[in-house]
């Protein structure tokens, strides 16, 4: 049975934002909260959405074009924020008003010679030596591809995405969150023309570390919606 009360957990969850924002010097404002709702019924999603939650976050095409109506609310913005393969790039276009996780260049060149307005995406880098885990290898390759992506008429970088490791400790995870910060200034440093304002980092288990490093968007599942019903 999923959880419910979900104005509870929402209201939990932005406080414990608040209070980690606070307690390194940051503002409330500067961190906003995704809800993953993967394999929750999308009844509970919009309850959420008349709760105020308003960016959702979702993994695989099939199953949102499935989940969610044709004529969802205007203001009801969706992510993609799992790996994407090539060819079901032209329905992930359709489906999301962001693509979070472009781990490759063939990806991006497929995405961009499909577009035919801007369209706003997050570059994935793989901070975590985990075989589950996509994303740009390693920085050097990642700001290779940002060479020629940065020059396309249609793609818009807006930041950087990340998953920490898994069963980490506090040094650990936080070491790889502080991989993604430091990339994220290199590239406003080296492309001042692009306009970048999203750091996608921490999940339910690790988001408070991830504020502490910078995250200026969480992406918090299980700690909202409750444990995912998996058929």
């Amino acid at each position: 049975m999923i959880n419910h009360n979900l104005k509870e957990q929402r209201s939990n969850i932005l406080e414990e934002m608040a209070e980690a924002a606070l307690k390194v010097g940051r503002r409330t404002n500067e961190v906003s909260l995704m809800a993953v709702s993967k394999l929750h019924p999308y009844e509970d999603i919009h309850a959420l959405y008349e709760l105020g939650q308003t960016l959702f976050g979702e993994n695989r095409v099939q199953e949102t074009q499935q989940k969610f109506p044709i004529d969802r609310p205007e203001k009801m913005n969706l992510h993609l924020i799992g790996h994407l393969q090539s060819n079901k790039a032209k329905k992930a276009l359709e489906l999301f008003d962001c693509i979070d996780s472009v781990d490759s260049l063939k990806l991006a060149r497929k995405l961009e010679s499909l577009l035919y307005r801007p369209y706003p995406i997050l570059l994935e880098l793989k901070t975590a030596e985990e075989e589950t885990k996509s994303g740009f290898p390693n920085e050097k390759e990642l700001l290779h591809a940002l060479d020629e992506i940065a020059a396309f008429k249609h793609l818009r970088v807006k930041g950087l995405m990340t998953i920490g490791p898994l069963e980490a400790g506090e040094r650990e995870t936080r070491s790889a969150f502080n991989r993604l910060y430091t990339l994220y200034r290199q590239i406003e440093e080296r492309y001042p023309e692009i306009e970048l304002d999203t750091l996608s980092m921490g999940m339910s288990s690790d988001f408070r570390w991830a504020i502490a490093e910078g995250s200026t968007l969480i992406r918090v599942g299980t700690k909202l919606f409750g444990q995912r019903i998996y058929e």
